[in-house]
């Protein structure tokens, strides 16, 4: 009988907080090490956290855009362990009264087709450990991450294969990016995943779990889904028995190796947290964070379909909060969705990584551009200028004469001169060879400097010839 993949996801994800969970230390990313903690964050006695009423909000609202219920009455609890990058040698978290409960993602179901709901069990506030550093032989340690703020979104076994465990966790990091409560920059750690595997025959119970935990790649969760479903069906098949246990994923060698038995939650020793009381989140509250909840990635597609872009285009200009916000400023000033979607899918994505786009600036190259006062290919040197310097577009135009010739007694004439010197491509052209009067644009092209119009150039070269 066939095994199937049984897979539930524990992600977490940093806040866009200014500051720490408990206290007043910056979450900026970096900085020298333990340069961005405090007597709070580090756990020393006598001080006492404060929760930071931002990092309630954007719990409330990440519940909200994951179709979940609100409790209204949460406490913190703590996690009591030890390990170097823990100061406290406890984590404050959320055990018996999470924040938010029974929410869903939807995905593609990629055993059956169409689509499937992977079922949220919970969502936690928490604060997040320090960073150990293992170099020559040595470990160190940097609590500048200590007390950033997190969430916990935890998954019930839904999930049936890596494919879909990393399109969940896309879908999540869509979603947290477009809700404006966390820059989910994997490669800082900000969005973060713990995946638990079991195998089992069809019909049959839920098997043994393992957990690989802090992978930061779609890749890297694809990968260890399937790498890790794979090596249980292989213990099974040879008569062994799975072990509950924490894995290491190593990425290059897309495998795992065991770190330590499972921990289960009776092993923390959960207590509530004493010096945090009660929270009481009324409807009231709720209801005002629901109103102002920004348009979620599912909304823009729609919007964006209605607008005659293609899935493509939808696809990537929302895979970054920061595409489809540059996408709609620019629109309306352009009013041209293909278009301005084509640059931005094209010459901004090149660069942006680098440097930061004016939606104004863009605009203007994209209207100077359609306005037929200036090619395309003067549109683009205008961009890879302007985005680097800061020059307005119009007067980089002006100061290198990029403007496109509307002289049409100049056109005519160097048509007929191209025409006259290159006879034999005239007649390729007459015998129906496209690349001929590609050839003969081109030969115009050069030599008015790229200050004509391609189509006006083609539109000339054929009247004359024909």
């Amino acid at each position: 009988m066939a095994f199937e993949t049984v897979c539930g996801l524990e992600v977490h994800t940093e806040l866009l907080t200014k500051t720490k969970i408990f206290c007043s230390c910056t979450t900026a990313f970096g900085g020298e090490p333990n340069s961005h903690c405090c007597e709070v964050c580090t756990g020393m006695p006598g001080t006492l956290p404060v929760l930071n009423e931002r990092v309630l909000e954007y719990a409330v609202r990440c519940g909200i855009a994951l179709n979940c219920e609100i409790t209204n009455y949460i406490k913190f609890d703590r996690k009591n362990y030890f390990y170097p990058d823990l100061p406290k040698a406890y984590q404050i978290s959320q055990l018996y009264l999470p924040i938010c409960t029974n929410g869903y993602v939807e995905i593609n179901d990629s055993i059956n087709g169409g689509k499937k709901r992977v079922r949220i069990h919970e969502i936690h506030m928490e604060e997040d450990a320090g960073k150990l550093i293992h170099s020559d032989g040595k470990s160190l340690v940097n609590y500048n991450r200590a007390g950033v703020p997190l969430l916990e979104i935890v998954s019930e076994p839904d999930i049936s294969n890596g494919t879909e465990a990393a399109e969940y966790t896309e879908k999540l990091r869509e979603i947290l990016m477009f809700c404006g409560i966390s820059d989910c920059k994997m490669q800082e750690g900000s969005l973060r995943a713990d995946v638990n595997v079991s195998v089992r025959r069809a019909g049959e119970k839920l098997g043994t779990r393992t957990e690989m935990k802090n992978l930061s790649s779609f890749r890297a969760i694809k990968t260890a889904v399937d790498s890790e479903a794979e090596r249980q069906i292989a213990l099974i098949e040879s008569g062994e028995k799975v072990v509950q246990q924490t894995r290491r994923f190593d990425e290059k060698s897309g495998s795992s190796y065991s770190m330590r038995n499972k921990e289960e939650a009776n092993d923390y020793k959960y207590f509530p947290e004493p010096d945090i009381p009660p929270i009481v989140i009324s409807n009231e509250y709720i209801a005002s964070v629901r109103s102002k909840m920004p348009e979620l990635p599912d909304e823009k597609r729609k919007k964006y379909s209605s607008l005659g872009l293609s899935n493509y285009d939808i696809q990537l200009l929302c895979s970054d909060i920061y595409y489809a916000s540059l996408f709609e400023k620019t629109l309306k000033i352009t009013a041209l969705p293909k278009v301005t979607a084509n640059w931005i899918t094209g010459e901004v994505m090149a660069l942006h990584r680098k440097y930061d786009v004016k939606p104004d600036m863009l605009a203007e190259i994209i209207l100077l551009s359609e306005n037929k006062k200036i090619t395309r290919e003067a549109a683009k040197e205008t961009f890879s200028s302007c985005i680097i310097t800061g020059e307005l577009p119009t007067d980089y135009v002006k100061r290198n004469s990029l403007e496109i010739i509307k002289d049409e007694s100049l056109i005519k004439n160097t048509v007929t001169g191209i025409i006259n010197e290159n006879p034999k491509a005239v007649e390729e052209f007459t015998q129906g060879k496209d690349k001929a009067l590609n050839f003969l644009v081109g030969q115009c092209m050069r030599a008015l400097k790229g200050k004509a119009s391609a189509e006006e150039i083609r539109a000339e070269i054929i009247k004359a010839i024909r």
